[in-house]
């Protein structure tokens, strides 16, 4: 992503002219004026206000319908936005859509490497000795992302405790640092001497930002689940929903989907079924029942 800028200033003109054309979708029947929002929290993109710019112009092509991309600090935030019906869908994390299950519905998730999976990675400083797991980083400083994101607290939290050990006394001194790549920037510069990420966020940055992601090492990676998905309220309009489903599962079809979803480094996206995220609900469930779900 050296010339990102120049990538994205091509991915708007194109997704614009596409605009033009564009009969994908039976029109929505949206209020006048009212475009469609869809909520989001910080990426590991450098650009990122240049990408959701193309995102959107295409996304607005394949729904003929305006969108509009909200974009807040955490998931609480996204959330909260969502369930008040400030936001039509976002882009959230299996813990919150877990948690909230009963506002909320599955629109479509992200296919990574082939599938709908994603692990949660403990990376240490390129430079450290790689501790063996999680109980090896007692007393240590420790960095997490966001605390509804089931990758980047909830799975190093339940770890812990099926390992017999108290997650809210195991750390000498934790933080939250509201995104998986300032986890990695935070263990990359030594500010702590560890962090739970996003594995999808961090293989990512090695891909991209290797000069980032190499001041870290992955010293234990989790079972996979189910990807970060993007979901509606219960509230919304079946047509509305089945529209927005459409549109990105539409996007692996054409290259401008593709090159978009490549900015991503997704494979595409899919349906799934709610079964996916029982992995996360019997952590909640286990950690609930003895007092330490947060």
């Amino acid at each position: 992503m050296n010339s990102s800028r120049d990538q994205h200033r091509r991915l708007i003109i194109r997704a614009g002219a596409g605009a033009l054309g564009a009969s994908l979708l039976p029109a929505l029947a949206q209020p006048a004026g009212k475009a469609i929002r869809i909520g989001t929290t910080p990426v590991f993109l450098d650009d990122q206000l240049g990408f959701l710019e193309a995102w959107k112009l295409d996304l607005q092509a394949r729904l003929q319908y305006p969108v509009t991309f909200v974009q807040r600090k955490s998931y609480r935030e996204v959330t909260e936005l969502l369930l008040d019906g400030v936001l039509d869908c976002a882009w959230l994390c299996g813990y919150p859509y877990v948690r909230f299950h009963d506002r909320l519905q599955l629109v479509v998730v992200p296919s990574f490497n082939g599938a709908p999976l994603y692990q949660s990675y403990m990376i240490v400083p390129a430079d450290a000795p790689a501790p063996a797991s999680l109980l090896d980083m007692r007393d240590r400083s420790f960095a997490f992302s966001d605390p509804l994101s089931n990758s980047g607290f909830l799975v190093p939290r339940h770890v812990l405790f099926a390992g017999g050990v108290d997650p809210d006394r195991h750390f000498g001194r934790t933080l939250f640092t509201w995104s998986h790549r300032k986890v990695v920037e935070a263990v990359a510069i030594g500010l702590v001497a560890g962090g739970a990420v996003d594995g999808y966020v961090w293989e990512t940055l090695a891909k991209e930002y290797p000069a980032l992601a190499e001041k870290t090492r992955v010293a234990w990676k989790s079972r996979t689940f189910g990807f970060p998905p993007i979901v509606a309220s219960r509230k919304a309009s079946p047509e509305l929903t089945q529209s927005l489903r459409a549109a990105f599962l539409g996007m692996a079809g054409d290259a401008q989907g593709r090159q978009l979803l490549a900015q991503l480094n997704l494979s595409g996206f899919v349906t799934a079924k709610d079964r996916l995220f029982e992995p996360i609900e019997r952590m909640m469930q286990d950690l609930a029942s003895a007092g330490k779900l947060q």
